[in-house]
């Protein structure tokens, strides 16, 4: 298949994008690269450089390489970001997503959107939240992703296309950057590395679904070959609290993990876990690697280098 991936020099997109080209498909790359890195993206995928904020520029690729796919995960991702600058969150989250969704309307490919889960449920979902929870997002960023589903299913109603929405928990592994400033467990992994204490926002009683990237990316193949539109949550359905994974990274490291303790962000949710068991139901998809497995991943790739084409 002919697949082009947004977002595909990022964390998940390039990871994305080593398995699409491994199976055999025809492969290219949207990255305006303000998040993104060259050197992660593998060697058989053309690269173009843009915005999906720039439509006719957009439009313009799609109408040239002509995907059957489009795996959408170009996105702003920093809830704190949002909160700051809610214009320029919508205008990436909201009117980049719009901008795919008629590029693709014009080859008639089928979009799989990559959403977020706990942020677009809010505060008062039962945990761990079902698809059919009515979302209350707390922060710009998950009002913004919500509103990008919206016009997702909007396009299956008013084109008769089959979208696809899939709600990620915490995803996690190699090639998150560790000096960023989401991915907790990059980060942590790093500061342990350099024996520093990390940073923890709020009293770390907070909770969270990590799921492993290798985990994320055979969801996004699952829902490619299931040839179907739907809404499905990808998570382990744990709630993991920051202190816990605090101390796996303490375990897997062999070395002491005692935060430092900061104010709670604003916009930030108290717990969040996903239930997946319609992942499991339709695209039979169910996470296979644990938490201290996935954590020792991202540690000994920390403590290799960080190389930028490593594998899961």
């Amino acid at each position: 298949m002919r697949v082009l991936v947004t977002g595909g020099a990022g964390f998940i997109g390039s990871h994305l994008v080593d398995a699409l080209i491994a199976r055999g498909d025809e492969v290219a790359v949207v990255d305006d690269m303000s998040g993104g890195r060259p050197g992660r993206i593998s060697a058989g995928a053309a690269v173009h450089k843009l915005s999906i904020t720039e439509g006719a520029a957009l439009a313009a690729v799609t109408t040239e390489f002509r995907p059957e796919i489009i795996c959408h995960l170009a996105a702003r991702i920093d809830v704190r970001l949002s909160v700051a600058n809610p214009a320029d969150d919508a205008q990436v989250n909201v009117i980049g997503t719009v901008n795919v969704l008629e590029a693709a309307r014009t080859v008639r490919a089928r979009v799989l959107f990559g959403s977020t889960g706990a942020v677009i449920y809010g505060r008062d979902a039962p945990i761990p939240s079902l698809e059919d929870v009515l979302p209350l997002p707390e922060s710009p960023y998950g009002v913004a992703k919500n509103c990008a589903e919206q016009y997702v299913e909007l396009y299956n109603r008013l084109h008769g296309t089959s979208h696809v929405v899939l709600r990620f928990a915490n995803v996690y592994g190699p090639r998150q950057d560790p000096a960023g400033q989401v991915g907790v467990v990059a980060i942590f992994c790093a500061r342990a590395l350099a024996a520093q204490r990390p940073v923890v926002f709020g009293d770390g009683l907070q909770t969270r679904d990590f799921v492993y990237i290798g985990d994320a990316v055979g969801a996004y193949l699952a829902a490619v070959d299931c040839g179907r539109p739907g809404t499905w949550n990808i998570g382990t359905g744990v709630e993991v609290s920051i202190r816990q994974l605090a101390s796996v990274i303490s375990e897997v490291s062999g070395r002491p993990v005692e935060p430092v303790f900061a104010p709670a962000r604003p916009g930030e949710l108290r717990r969040g876990a996903l239930a997946s068991d319609r992942a499991r139901r339709d695209l039979g998809w169910v996470p296979t690697v644990s938490l201290a497995d996935g954590v020792g991943r991202v540690y000994r790739w920390i403590e290799a280098g960080a190389p930028e084409q490593a594998a899961w």
